[in-house]
């Protein structure tokens, strides 16, 4: 047995089956990890032990909020020690990596370069008058170059860039880029979204500065997201809600600012999303790093390969001299509109993938990449049948077409005469409002 043909952990949802337009049942081939990956195992039955003390956190003597507030303060030893954060980091607990990011940039005392390759979460926030964008060059070394080139000529107070692109999977070369800031006097931030789900990082040796990312990308769901980094901008910055906890003291004519993650956290916390996140945390810390990277190595590549055998796809990069990447593929058809081959794929065989621009707009318009395209994910739940299901459907496909009929409607393709059921407590959702995201 080859590495990829098992999946590493169990995930919720792994043996979950889905209805077809032709009536029958198949099992659900989840390659949509990039977007949200499900929940482990591990992670449904800690929620479902702790959901029983689950209270308001902070300030509280019963017990169960006792209890809560402690689990929630050690998450955050749990993260740091995850990710490999500096003694005196600081981890805030957010509600997802934009929201990371647009804290972040509330603080920083001076300009940010950002990439164009970037998604829009680690784009559209520094894109004022304090960003300056560097267009990416054509290959990582020539990119890294004119980072150096930027920053030399132009010192700036912060370089964000991700860590592995959401588009592509391919990872950028954070050590190096570090170094480079830092002999500048420029601090590093990375958005992880794409990095922390797939690969073991580690601030102090990396040199990161600052990392954002979020629970419903690393197996856990509940919508809780992190900011990892140095103490003092986010001491000094403006405190990114106001409210509730934030304060030491306050009167009708000033307040009193805490330090610390109680100055960005306002409000009552997403317990059990941060809950949910250590834990995931501490089941993907168990996994061997080199299994654990080899494991979606072979089915990237594994996925890759056999796309790109096929007539008429094109499997997009960024980088020809890129050497590593995670487990996102994205690829395009010629004359096949990926949305609707993207519903064929749901409708008749089960398959999610996801279909769009993937909130990478500038990056896809540098590919080359004039509509949508389609993307294949994967993850530590993810198998070769898995891929190799998809290659089959794409070949399927390409050769002869779909089987059903199918309707454009408002932008989305639709299966005609679809009576496939759904649970009563999710109803058919207006096509207004189903697809209003990066897709366009």
């Amino acid at each position: 047995m080859s590495a990829g043909d098992c999946a590493l952990l169990p995930v919720v949802g792994g043996d979950l089956t889905v209805p077809l337009i032709d009536g029958s049942q198949t099992r659900y081939i989840n390659l949509d990890y990039a977007a949200s990956s499900p929940a482990l195992e591990s992670v449904a039955r800690h929620v479902t032990e702790v959901l029983p003390l689950y209270a308001s956190v902070h300030r509280g003597a019963g017990y169960a909020s006792q209890v809560s507030t402690a689990a929630y303060e050690n998450a955050r030893t749990v993260v740091g020690e995850f990710v490999g954060a500096r003694q005196n980091d600081l981890v805030i607990f957010t509600r997802n990596t934009t929201d990371s990011l647009n804290l972040l940039a509330g603080v920083v005392p001076g300009e940010t370069v950002v990439l164009d390759i970037e998604h829009h979460a680690n784009l559209l926030p520094w894109t004022t008058d304090a960003g300056r964008v560097v267009v990416a060059g054509p290959t990582i070394e020539e990119t890294v170059q004119r980072v150096d080139t930027e920053l030399a000529s132009r010192p700036a107070a912060l370089l964000t860039v991700t860590g592995a692109s959401n588009v592509t999977g391919e990872r950028m070369p954070l050590r190096a880029l570090a170094t480079i800031a830092h002999r500048y006097g420029t601090r590093l931030a990375v958005d992880g979204a794409q990095l922390v789900p797939h690969r073991r990082i580690n601030l102090m040796l990396e040199g990161v500065d600052y990392l954002a990312f979020s629970g419903h990308k690393t197996y856990a769901p509940f919508g809780a997201g992190v900011l990892v980094g140095r103490s003092d901008w986010l001491d000094r910055g403006e405190p990114y809600l106001k409210g509730g906890g934030a304060v030491t003291a306050v009167t009708t004519e000033a307040s009193t600012w805490r330090t610390g993650p109680a100055r960005h956290e306002a409000g009552s916390p997403n317990v059990i999303g941060v809950l949910a996140l250590a834990s995931a945390l501490r089941s993907l810390s168990e996994l061997d790093p080199v299994a654990w990277e080899g494991h979606e190595s072979a089915l990237r590549r594994r996925l890759s390969d056999g796309l790109s055998a096929l007539p008429g796809v094109h499997v997009h990069r960024i980088f020809p001299d890129s050497t590593d990447a995670v487990g996102v593929v994205s690829f395009s058809i010629d004359g096949v509109d990926s949305r609707l081959l993207a519903t064929v794929l749901s409708a008749e065989r089960g398959i999610g993938v996801r279909d769009g621009k993937f909130c990478a707009h500038p990056l896809l318009e540098r590919l080359g990449i004039s509509g949508p395209a389609l993307r294949a994910s994967v993850g530590v739940g993810s198998t070769g049948d898995d891929v190799d299901a998809l290659i089959d459907g794409v070949s399927q496909f390409i050769a002869d077409g779909a089987r059903g009929r199918y309707e454009l409607i408002d932008g989305q393709w639709v299966a005609q005469d679809d009576h496939r059921p759904r649970p009563d407590w999710a109803p058919e959702l207006d096509p207004e409002h189903a697809w209003y995201g990066c897709a366009a």
